[in-house]
């Protein structure tokens, strides 16, 4: 009898998800409540597991489609169905066949060996040289194999990308010591050895896809450098190349008559290099990472700067002209003639293409979001800094002598725009489908700059905090997301942001709001301009303020009134200070 497998109840505020992964196939056996399916809504990532022991029969909903609360998405059949008992069993056939073709290919060197049959006197002694050293590797390396594997991903997030390997096959680390970076879409994490040892073999290779403890690499504790010294005694790389090979199905790309492993094929599309102009150390000529990064850090194996071959060396013979171009005697130019044109035109613009990190991807997706689904809107005003700046003058001393941090200005704006979003609780509010969430509480987003790109993490409770407070964390965050150590915890919730482009010298500027707040405030440069003061005009120091807003949510009229206030706290901070 068959058994429904259906979607689970969705909340109230999602209407609907998209099937991103089926982790089962028709034909496969299943265990009672095993993963079968993952279902992506807006919010978090929804497991399907088995009602029950049986085999998947059939899929109704295929990856990608759009479903509904309590939709089936497939159907369960019985344990032993006879779909599942052929496809098990055909299964257990194929693997019977590979591990016998396994042992052929592992005895067959061996049977070479002993016959003699097309091997010559070197190829033997490095066989046997191969051998003796491997023999000593084995003895060397006496620790356990442990698998390393990706950290446990939050439920937001479905996978990562291999940003670096920190070590390489055979080489010595400490317990602890990091050995990998995945980077996801919000955060970048660390994969630290499991003890003392070395790393046997990568299986995932940088820029390979991974899921949630997904095996990364073998480790061997305490193994030292056994693995890179039987690589060396042996006179090949094959040890060394273990990780390229293996990583995660990855195979070499031939390139013309250069065969690249898969971490060099990615240097090279990333700095836009000539393969020709790279020498391989690998086995046959065999270019690796290592090769294509001595290339990088030589600057010789630039596109466009010389022709490489026999196309460098005619142009060198040619006193460095380029006779190639020249029309050919029929009026025509030949193909040999046009190459080096080509390379010229080439080399004059040049082209890099990389993949987009998965923390830009999400910046452009939750953008792009922002202003499709809410109604936004902008409004300026301009505040006077000058009683900020003439109260920051008097006491920065003072004030990092006790609290050990300088006093910048976002302190004053958080302080500034908590008394505010305190006396308009709409901007400090949230729309989740059709409802409005009210929060009777202050948590402040500010948009810190990384290498990897805008992060928005969160300071807490802002109604509480002093100003000392505010400037030690964002501080912080500023430190840690140079480091790439800004946690998701950190940025998770928050009821209003606050940026500042004007530390980048931006005059005025539309910020556009993080879903699921409803606004958004923009800080920009400080700049000295004449102001009508009293009726006398006079040079104060002045920046504009924007405040972007969902109008669905926000009226124009509390909009105006909000920056206002801001506007009027910054140019008499006593009166937030000192609460009047």
């Amino acid at each position: 009898m068959a058994t429904d497998i259906k979607a689970p109840s969705f909340p109230e505020s999602v209407a609907e998800g998209t099937v991103a992964t089926w982790h089962k196939k028709p034909g496969d056996k299943v265990s009672r409540d095993e993963l079968i399916v993952e279902i992506e809504t807006d919010k978090v990532v929804l497991e399907v597991v088995a009602p029950s022991d049986g085999t998947v029969e059939e899929i109704r909903v295929e990856e990608g489609e759009t479903c509904e609360s309590e939709q089936v998405l497939g159907t369960l059949g019985a344990g032993d169905g006879q779909s599942g008992g052929s496809e098990s069993s055909q299964s257990e056939s194929d693997e019977a066949q590979q591990d016998e073709e396994s042992e052929k290919e592992a005895a067959a060197p061996a049977q070479q060996a002993e016959s003699g049959q097309s091997q010559s006197g070197e190829e033997k002694s490095r066989q046997s040289s191969g051998q003796q050293s491997d023999s000593g590797s084995q003895a060397g390396g006496s620790g356990r194999s442990v698998e390393v594997k990706a950290p446990s991903f939050p439920e937001s997030v479905q996978e990562g990308t291999v940003a670096s390997w920190t070590k390489q096959v055979g080489e010595a680390v400490k317990r602890d010591e990091v050995l990998a970076e995945i980077e996801t879409d919000k955060v970048v994490l660390e994969v630290v050895a499991p003890a003392d040892g070395a790393l046997a073999e990568i299986r995932a290779e940088e820029g390979s896809q991974v899921e949630s403890e997904q095996v990364l690499a073998l480790f061997s504790e305490g193994g030292g450098d056994a693995a890179g010294a039987s690589a060396e005694a042996r006179g090949d790389d094959s040890q060394a190349e273990a990780g390229d090979a293996n990583a995660g199905g990855q195979e070499d790309e031939r390139v013309g008559d250069r065969v690249l492993a898969p971490a060099a094929r990615k240097l090279v599309a990333e700095h836009d290099l000539d393969v020709n102009r790279i020498e391989g150390t690998g086995k046959g000529g065999r270019i690796l990472k290592e090769d294509v990064q001595k290339a990088i850090d030589a600057g010789s194996a630039k596109k466009g700067g010389s022709e490489s071959g026999e196309q460098q060396s005619t142009s060198k013979q040619s006193g460095g002209k380029q006779q190639e171009s020249a029309p050919a005697p029929g009026g025509g130019v030949s193909e040999q003639a046009a190459a080096p044109a080509t390379a010229a035109i080439e080399g004059d613009r040049p082209e890099q293409r990389v993949p987009m990190s998965r923390l830009r991807q999400t910046i452009a997706k939750r953008l792009v979001q922002a202003q499709q689904t809410a109604a936004m809107l902008t409004t300026y005003n301009e505040v006077d800094m000058s009683a900020v700046m003439a109260l920051r003058s008097q006491y920065k001393e003072g004030f990092q002598q006790r609290h050990d941090v300088k006093l910048g200005f976002m302190g004053f704006f958080v302080k500034a725009a908590t008394e505010a979003l305190k006396r308009f609780p709409d901007v400090n509010a949230s729309i989740d489908g059709t409802d409005i969430v009210y929060h009777g509480y202050q948590d402040i987003g500010v948009a810190v700059s990384t290498p990897r790109g805008l992060v928005v993490p969160v300071l807490r409770d802002t109604d509480s905090m002093k100003l000392a407070d505010i400037e030690k964390q964002i501080g912080d965050f500023g430190k840690r997301g140079k480091e790439g150590k800004i946690g998701i915890e950190d940025m998770q919730g928050g009821t209003f942001t606050i940026t500042n482009g004007g530390i980048f010298g931006s005059l005025m500027s539309t910020p556009i709001l993080n879903p699921p707040q409803t606004a958004i405030l923009g800080m920009h440069k400080i700049q000295e301009r004449p102001m009508a003061v009293n009726g006398q005009v006079e040079i104060r120091p002045m920046m504009y303020l924007a405040i972007s807003y969902d109008h669905r949510m926000i009226d124009g009229k509390d909009a105006v009134q909000f920056l206002v206030t801001i506007k009027e706290l910054l140019e008499d901070p006593a009166r937030f200070l000192l609460d009047v």
